[in-house]
C-alpha cells in the first residue's frame, strides 16, 4: 500500500501542482516518488547552496556537487521538471557568515535551523510560488496537521529520525504551503520504497555533519571568514587559577573535554567560552549542569491563548539539542519575544546559540508548540532568586 502524501486528512485530495525540495538525498527523492505516485505534478527543485566544485565526490554533503547530479538522475527516473537554483549568495549571508559571527561570539550555532529558517522555507517558497505551485513538499521526517488555528506539527514515530528540533523557527504562514510527504513513515520503510521504486539513490549514504564544512572541522571555515576575530587567550578554572593558553575560542565548545591541551589531575570540561576576554573556561562535570535558560526570538506554533499563559508559567517538554528526548521544563514569557526555562531536570552541557524547543509531550506524536534561541545558562547554584519582575525581564 502506498503511504499518503500528507499524514493531514483534511488535505484535498485532487491533483496539486507541488513542487519537492531535492537536495539528491534518499528522503527528498521518495518523497518526490511518493506525490508523483499519488498523481501529483510534481516539480522538482535543487538549490545549489555553496562550492559544488569542493564537495564533488564527498561523501556526507548535500546541495553541491555529486548531490545536485543525483536529484537530476532520480528527477529523470521519475520524468519530472528539475530547476537547479544557484543560492550560493544567499546561503553565504545568511547562513555560513551567520555562522562564523556565532562562533566567534562564544556561541553553539545550528545552521541547519537557519536555513530552514532564511532560505528553504523563505526563498523556495517564493520560487514555489513563482512556478505556480499549491504548496512546498520536503522529505523532513515531521506530521503536519490542520487543527482549529491553522497547521500544526507533531513528531513521527521514528524518533531516531524526528526533524521536529530544526524546524521550530518554521513560522505558521510558511506551514499553511507546506507538506512532510515522510511524516508517518520510520527510515527502513522509506528504504524499502526507494529500492522498490528503483530509485538511483537506493543505497546512498545519508548526509552527514554540516554540509559547508569539507574538512569537518568548523574551526577551520571560521578562522577562515574572520580571521581578526581569532584571538589567543587564557583557560581558567572556575575557580579562577589560569591553567594555560589557548589559540581562539572558536577551537572550543561547551562540554569539550578532550584535546583542551592543559595537563590536570582530574577531568576537566569547556562549562564558558567569553568572547569578550577570550577567556575558556574549565570545571569538573558538575559545572556543566545547566538549570535555567534565557531565550531569544520566540517562535510559536499553537494559538495565541496558550502562548499567553506561558507569562505566568508554562509546563512544556523542553529539548535542547536534536539527540536529546524532551524533558519536563516550565516557561515563562517575557518582553520583547525572550523567555525563561526552567529545565526540571537539568541538562549538561548546554551552550548559548543552541535552540531550546518545545513540546506537549515526550515522546512519539508529542505537538511542537514552538522554541526560541538561547541566549544565556545558568547552574542553578549560581543563580539568585528571581521576584516577579526579574522574571518579566528576561530580555534585559
Amino acid at each position: 500500500m502506498t503511504p499518503t502524501a500528507n499524514s493531514d486528512s483534511n488535505r484535498p485530495a485532487e491533483r496539486q501542482r507541488i513542487v519537492v525540495a531535492m537536495s539528491g538525498g534518499v528522503d527528498s527523492s521518495v518523497a518526490a516518488a511518493l506525490l508523483k505516485r499519488q498523481g501529483h505534478d510534481v516539480i522538482g527543485v535543487t538549490l545549489q547552496l555553496y562550492d559544488h566544485g569542493a564537495a564533488t565526490g564527498r561523501a556526507g554533503s548535500c546541495c553541491a556537487g555529486q548531490d545536485i547530479h543525483d536529484a537530476r538522475r532520480v528527477a529523470q527516473h521519475l520524468d519530472i521538471p528539475h530547476y537547479v537554483l544557484d543560492y550560493e549568495a544567499r546561503f553565504r549571508s545568511a547562513v555560513i557568515e551567520t555562522f562564523a559571527d556565532s562562533y566567534v561570539a562564544g556561541e553553539t550555532p545550528i545552521p541547519c535551523v537557519a536555513c530552514n529558517q532564511s532560505v528553504k522555507f523563505l526563498d523556495l517558497l517564493e520560487t514555489a510560488g513563482d512556478l505556480g505551485a499549491d504548496a512546498l513538499a520536503t522529505g523532513h521526517y515531521i506530521v503536519r496537521r490542520d487543527g482549529p488555528d491553522g497547521a500544526e506539527l507533531y513528531r513521527g514515530p521514528d524518533l531516531d529520525r524526528d526533524q521536529s528540533y530544526f524546524l521550530f523557527a518554521t513560522t505558521k504562514a510558511q506551514l499553511a504551503r507546506l507538506w512532510f510527504p515522510l511524516g508517518t513513515l520510520e527510515k527502513p520503510e522509506v528504504r524499502r520504497l526507494a529500492s522498490a521504486w528503483n530509485l538511483p539513490v537506493a543505497q546512498k549514504s545519508d548526509s552527514q555533519d554540516i554540509c559547508f564544512v569539507p574538512s569537518g572541522h568548523y574551526s577551520d571555515v571560521v578562522a577562515k571568514l574572520r580571521p581578526r576575530a581569532v584571538q589567543p587567550g587564557d583557560i581558567v578554572h572556575i575557580d579562577g587559577r589560569v591553567l594555560g593558553r589557548h589559540n581562539g575560542i572558536i577551537h572550543f565548545t561547551i562540554g569539550q573535554r578532550r584535546g583542551l591541551g592543559i595537563a590536570s589531575g582530574e577531568p576537566l570540561y569547556v562549562v564558558k567560552l567569553d568572547a569578550k576576554t577570550q577567556r575558556v573556561v574549565v570545571g569538573d562535570r558538575a559545572a556543566l549542569k545547566t538549570t535555567e535558560l534565557y531565550l531569544r526570538d520566540i517562535n510559536w506554533l499553537v494559538d495565541a491563548a496558550t502562548a499567553e499563559r506561558a507569562a505566568t508559567g508554562l509546563e512544556i517538554f523542553a529539548r535542547v539539542r536534536s539527540s536529546q528526548t524532551p524533558q519536563p521544563a516550565t516557561l515563562w514569557m517575557g518582553h520583547d519575544d525572550g523567555a525563561r526555562v526552567h529545565l526540571a531536570g537539568g541538562e549538561h552541557g548546554v551552550a548559548p546559540g543552541q535552540a531550546c524547543v518545545f513540546y506537549d509531550d515526550a515522546g512519539a506524536g508529542a505537538r511542537l508548540l514552538g522554541g526560541g534561541w538561547i541566549r544565556e545558562t545558568h547552574r542553578a547554584a549560581a543563580l539568585p532568586e528571581m521576584d516577579e519582575a526579574a522574571r518579566t525581564a528576561t530580555t534585559a
